[in-house]
């Protein structure tokens, strides 16, 4: 099986799809139970595909991506439902399209939301969709994988992609004017195995089927990467190291998305590189001509090969590894050591982890923070068995990587932090794979996780939270300090030190006025942004009162709001009950849409049409509405063409027209079909200008009560009109401009002359029972919106058959009908009109525009405030703006024992000394998916909020009372709340993707910088200030030290470092009196040869240097049994050849005391390593400790095996044969061996510039 391999993106899955077993060819066949209905109707297709969806996900299947849009018109065919885009049937489907899904350069796009944009389904219905309509051209499996502690299974909708080279010789190693590289795409599910075995089939000819390989992992940034073979010499500089083919997992080894390999085949003479990923050279022997030891060509001869010698070590970074620049730290004894500004490493992006990057730069630059950090107190105060915790991994985790980014050297510029990811994602899989997230959400998370690992309360008791049972300004702040100190019998860590404030929270009851105040920590400030986009549109509104005209209401209102909001707007401004409006969206003649209080504005699109009907009741819209047996019944009016005789029998479609509308049926009018008309007509009037027609009326007069025709109005003569005659059929006429008085004339009979109205007036009858035949219809649930086109589900039902059941039911209707209004094309025409004049009688498309003062004033308002601006001050003006609470956060009022919806109210109470502002730039509405691009003005010095702390206010106000507010801990309202920002956190782009980036300002040289991922560069603190902005991070200007009693622990923890250090004794024991400790170089870390020549010592072992070397002096020190002991090596170390033939290490190989007392060095190194915090100092990707004590072992294994001079492994014929594909540590000359007066031996190995010093 192999990977999928690409050019430069990851268009073709296929080839992933066969990695994981699976298959997109025509082959495919239908599950073993349904092989044998292959003509399955759209019912059974569509209750198939809706049953696997439903299947639970098991960690290593394979599901499928459909495209929402494609899913959409395949439910419309299978339903036959019919949208605002027409009906569709399973003809004009065609295969899967996931061409939506896939961003220009083929690969998946991020920010896809399951039931909005995509669909998942498992293996047998993506192979069912397949046979019945055909290959797709994108076909898009994903394995589901563990996530997270829990091994949760996950969908991996993002797996890794590795870019891949074949190695080849420098010279041989053509560059290229495009990316060369090929791509691989596995599941991080997948094994090492695996992946190695995908690498090398991407890269290798056809002549390389059977040659071994090995392959190198090196830095994706390596300019190595711009050739058409990665270089041999570029494989050391970029830290390349090979990996192991094993049954671990990618995840589990680190790997990370982006991640660069190598592949490199052996070849004829061996392999292209060492271990080291050096191209080998056999070492210079330069043998004296003379034999005797002083003789002058003897000198120049050992001169010369010192110089040679030298002169190849300083030449070429291909034979050894280059020295280290600094010896501040550990790292600088990694490979490519240098100089870095402490505090400007750049971090990778490990595919789509920009916004951890940034997040993490701003943390890391909380000068308090990192101080608690750097200087250790975080050890003595991990809190391991904190059940709210972590175990204190993420604690260590931050400040592994803390210690790396303020190093003042390293390998590189920039650096990934795969081990900080995978402790994240360990506790935390929302953050797991490589998709983009929130940067916010990474803060908060983190922040707590750190607060919880490093909690000071060891065993938290339990605190009952106080209530506010009245009073004035003296009972508030001790409710305030009641309710801080009970936080912190239970909280107690360097972020409630630092980032931890407290709001209040005030509610108040709308009926009984019951006031309730809490108050609660925060530990950042999320702040509304008062420019919150606005939805804008024009609702129709038909109230219930005919006489009432039609109205045309624009409205602006915030895109996050509901219909509830809606109707209770318009209800404000029309001065009617906001209950009784019913919201409907009209489409084709049907109701399209319930917009009931679910629903919100933003999911609205600009052309659809909204109609706000008036009811004399409530419109039972809201989700509270309990409907009662004497409450109204509210039904749909659909007005339709007739049929001819015999059609409605046995067909439910219909021709409709006009606007549709709703009735309010009472459980009398329900009980009789000729109420049931009457209400029904009595909508009808307000749509038709002839709606006086529509009734019986007769003029009282002394003679009798005759029924007569009314008269048309004069408004309502058109050039056209359109004549009834006796017969029923409609007559066009033309009349002449000014034929008024005939046209009036032509409705009327000659020989029924009406009787005079001066002495009769007219009295309405009834209506006419022939305008319309009156049609019910059921399965119109939610006014027929549940079932849009779905007319399989209608159903005609007789009049007959209801009235039937009238007695046993007691109503003639029930949820669900609907009622038509079936008109023959005579009466059609005369009462609205025909489709060819524009329905000229018509009156649903006649409204009178109103504008109420409200909504001028919002317009106006939003055109000065984006000529004004927005600025952070505004932003702290909504967040303590009193608000209604909604219908789903009502609370309950202990006074009116029931749930109100209260007003609420929120207060900054105390503010912390750093403060984290998160701009509420997204939306959190359930569907809208949204960002406010909105420019926020906010200071970068200065920002004061002395106005907005209450806890300030009511401070002097109690003191101007001649209240000791020092008895209530408030102190210092002198020194003003001033902050200055030092961090930004930025985000480009829209929901559910875009790229974060960080304005970060610099501590330790006052500089800002900007950090993009791994590019940083200089910056203007000006450049901060921008619309991107989403996070912003303030830090108190204050006299005294922030944090508390922090700086006190920090200073206590240096203080009892230093006491620790200077009461080890470190004098090294008795020798000869020119010998001296060993110290670090200040240029290459190395320990600095002491005067002394007699004595030489080998180096200390690679591993964790920080464990061996003494602070108080620099010098390295190996502990063997009680003693400590110093090391010191020669001033001028002998030849390899002489070291082997030196008479103490001849002896030493037949010693037995030394080789065992070199096993007990080894299992006391062994036994320290296991001591050895999990995230080392040094580079965890390149320094395995393992690897190294197992390869110094080997070193000495065969340095007692070997009877006679040993060359480098590099020049061994027979090296590459017994070769491993474990990458193993640089190798080194021993020099000798030493034992001190106690017999107690001390040993290092040493190789000039070696990794690890």
């Amino acid at each position: 099986m192999s990977g999928l391999v690409t050019g430069a993106s990851d268009k073709d899955i296929d080839a992933y799809m066969a990695s994981q077993g699976e298959s997109s060819s025509s082959t495919l066949t239908l599950p073993g139970h349904l092989a044998s209905t292959p003509n399955m109707t759209l019912a059974e297709k569509l209750a198939l595909v809706e049953d696997g969806k439903k299947k639970q996900m098991e960690i290593g299947e394979n599901w499928f991506l459909v495209a929402h849009s494609w899913w959409k018109r395949w439910r419309k065919a299978c339903t036959g439902e019919e949208d605002k885009e027409g009906a569709v049937t399973e003809q004009d489907l065609g295969p899967v399209d996931n061409a939506p899904l896939l961003d220009p350069d083929g690969n998946l796009k991020q920010g896809l939301i399951d039931g909005l944009d995509v669909e998942f389904v498992p293996h047998d219905v993506w192979r069912c969709l397949a046979i019945w309509y055909g290959e797709p051209l994108h076909s898009l499996p994903r394995r589901v994988v563990p996530r997270g502690a829990a091994k949760e299974p996950t969908l991996e909708l993002h797996p890794p992609r590795f870019r891949v080279l074949p190695l080849a010789r420098p010279r041989c190693a053509l560059r290229s004017d495009r990316p060369p590289c090929k791509w691989i795409s596995l599941s991080s599910g997948d094994t090492m195995a695996l992946l190695c075995t995908t690498l090398a089939d991407a890269v290798k000819t056809p002549d390389q089927t059977t040659t071994p390989y090995r392959i190198w992992r090196v830095d994706p940034n390596d300019d190595g990467w711009e050739n058409y073979g990665f270089p041999a010499d570029r494989v050391w500089p970029a830290r390349g190291k090979v990996i192991e083919e094993s049954v671990k997992t990618l995840e589990e080894d680190g790997l990370e998305s982006e991640d660069g390999f190598v592949v490199e085949f052996k070849q004829t003479d061996g392999w292209i590189l060492n271990d080291q990923g050096m191209q080998p050279q056999l070492p210079t022997v330069n043998l004296p001509i003379f034999n005797s030891s002083d003789g002058f060509f003897n000198k120049m001869g050992s001169t010369s090969s010192s110089s040679k010698s030298r002169s190849i070590n300083n030449s070429s970074s291909l034979t050894t590894p280059p020295k280290s620049s600094s010896s501040s730290t550990s790292l600088s004894n990694s490979r490519n050591s240098r100089s870095l500004v402490p505090g400007t490493l750049g971090l990778s992006n490990m595919g789509n982890t920009c916004f951890m990057n940034s997040a993490l730069q701003c943390l890391v630059h909380t000068k308090e923070l990192s101080d608690y950090f750097l200087s250790g107190v975080f050890e003595d105060e991990l809190n391991a068995d904190n059940p709210l915790g972590m175990g204190g991994a993420i604690a260590e985790a931050f400040g592994s990587l803390l210690h790396r980014i303020w190093a003042d050297s390293g390998p590189s510029t920039s650096y990934s932090p795969r081990e900080f990811k995978q402790v994240l994602q360990k506790f935390a899989p929302q953050f797991s794979g490589y998709q983009q997230h929130d940067s916010q959400e990474l803060v908060a998370f983190l922040l707590d996780g750190l607060h919880e690992d490093l909690n000071r309360i060891l065993k938290k008791p339990y605190v009952e939270k106080p209530d506010w049972e009245g009073g004035g300004n003296l009972e508030l702040v001790q409710l305030a300090k009641k309710s801080w100190d009970g936080y912190l019998l239970r909280n107690d860590s360097v972020i409630v030190d630092l980032f931890q404030g407290q709001y209040q929270s005030t509610l108040v009851c709308p009926e009984c006025g019951k006031v309730s105040i809490t108050f609660d920590p925060f530990m950042y400030l999320t702040l509304p942004i008062p420019a919150e986009k606005k939805w804008s549109h024009t609702i129709y509104y038909i109230p219930f009162d005919p006489a009432q005209s039609h109205l045309k209401i624009p409205i602006e209102i915030n895109r996050d709001a509901s219909f509830k909001d809606v109707r209770n707007l318009l209800g404000r401004w029309l001065n009617v009950e906001g209950d009784n409006l019913l919201t409907l969206e009209i489409f084709n003649h049907r109701f399209y849409k319930n917009l009931d209080d679910s629903v919100m504005v933003g999911d609205m699109t600009e052309n659809d049409v909204i109609v706000c009907y008036g009811l004399p009741c409530n419109a039972q819209q809201s989700r509270t509405f309990k409907r009662q047996p004497e409450d109204p019944l509210i039904l749909p009016v659909f007005l339709c063409d007739a049929k001819g005789a015999g059609q409605w029998a046995y067909s439910s479609r219909v021709s409709l027209f006009g606007y549709p509308t709703v009735v309010a049926v009472s459980p009398d009018e329900a009980t009789d079909v000729n109420a049931l008309y009457t209400v029904v007509m009595e909508r009808l009037v307000r749509y038709t200008s002839h709606y006086r027609d529509l009734f019986n009326w007769e003029f009282v007069d002394g003679s009798g009560t005759p029924e007569i025709q009314a008269k048309l109005s004069s408004e309502d003569v058109l050039d056209v009109i359109t004549e009834i005659g006796e017969n029923g059929d409609v007559v066009r006429v033309e009349i002449e401009e000014g034929d008024i008085v005939e046209e009036k004339a032509m409705v009327l009979d000659e020989e029924d002359k009406e009787p005079s109205t001066e002495t009769a007036e007219p009295r309405y009858v009834g209506p006419k029972q022939d305008v319309f035949s009156l049609r019910l219809q059921t399965g119109h649930r939610e006014f027929g919106t549940s079932s849009y086109g779905a007319n399989t589900t209608h159903k005609w039902e007789p009049w007959e058959r209801r009235e039937e059941l009238l007695e046993t039911r007691g109503s003639l209707l029930r949820d669900g009908d609907a009622l038509f209004c079936e008109f023959d094309e005579n009466k059609k025409a005369y009462y609205f009109g025909d489709q060819f004049n524009r329905f000229e009688h018509a009156r649903w498309e006649d409204f009178e525009e109103f504008i109420h003062p409200e909504y001028e004033a919002s317009v106006q308002a939003a055109k000065e405030k984006k000529n004004k601006g927005l600025s952070l001050q505004d932003c702290l003006d909504e967040f303590t703006k009193e608000e209604e609470l909604g219908e789903d956060d009502l609370w309950y009022c202990p006074q009116c024992k029931k749930h109100q919806q209260a007003t609420k109210r929120f207060d900054l109470w105390k503010a912390p000394d750093v403060l984290v502002v998160h701009l509420k730039r997204f939306s959190n509405s359930r569907t809208l998916r949204d960002k406010i691009d909105a420019f926020i003005d906010f200071p970068i010095q200065d920002l004061n909020l002395e106005d907005m702390v209450r806890e300030r206010r009511v401070a002097k106000a109690l003191q101007a009372e001649g209240v000791n507010i020092e008895e209530l801990n408030l102190t210092n309202l002198d020194e003003p709340l001033i902050y200055d920002l030092f961090g930004v956190d930025e985000h480009m782009g829209g929901l559910g993707g875009g790229h974060y980036r960080a304005y970060v300002l610099n501590h330790a040289n006052e500089e800002w910088y900007h950090f993009d991922d791994s590019f940083v560069r200089p910056a203007k603190a000006e450049d901060a200030v921008n619309a991107d902005a989403y996070l912003l991070f303030y830090r108190r200007r204050t006299t005294k030290p922030l944090g508390g009693r922090l700086q006190e622990r920090i200073s206590e923890h240096k203080a009892k470092a230093e006491e620790h250090r200077n009461s080890v004794d470190t004098s090294p024991p008795p020798v000869e009196e020119t010998a001296s400790p060993s110290k670090l170089s200040a240029d290459n870390g190395l320990p600095t040869p002491p005067e002394d020549s007699k004595f030489t010592y080998k180096s200390p072992p690679p591993g964790d240097l920080s464990d061996r070397l003494d602070d108080s002096n620099g010098s390295w020190t190996m502990q063997s049994g009680p003693s400590i002991s110093p090391l010191t090596v020669s001033e001028d170390p002998p030849d390899f050849e002489e070291s082997l033939s030196d008479p103490l290490y001849m002896e030493s190989l037949n010693d037995p005391m030394l080789n065992d007392s070199m096993d007990e060095e080894f299992a006391n190194l062994n036994a320290k390593r296991d001591r050895i915090s999990p995230i080392s100092d040094l580079d965890p990707e390149f320094m395995q400790e393992e690897e190294q004590v197992n390869w110094d072992r080997s070193i000495y294994s065969n340095l007692r095996s070997t009877a006679g001079p040993r060359v480098s492994p590099s020049g061994s014929e027979n090296w590459a044969d017994n070769e491993s594909n474990l990458a193993s540590p640089s190798y080194s000359n021993v020099s000798s061996i030493n034992t001190n007066e106690a017999s107690q031996k001390s040993y290092a190995t040493a190789t000039e510039g070696a990794e690890g010093g």
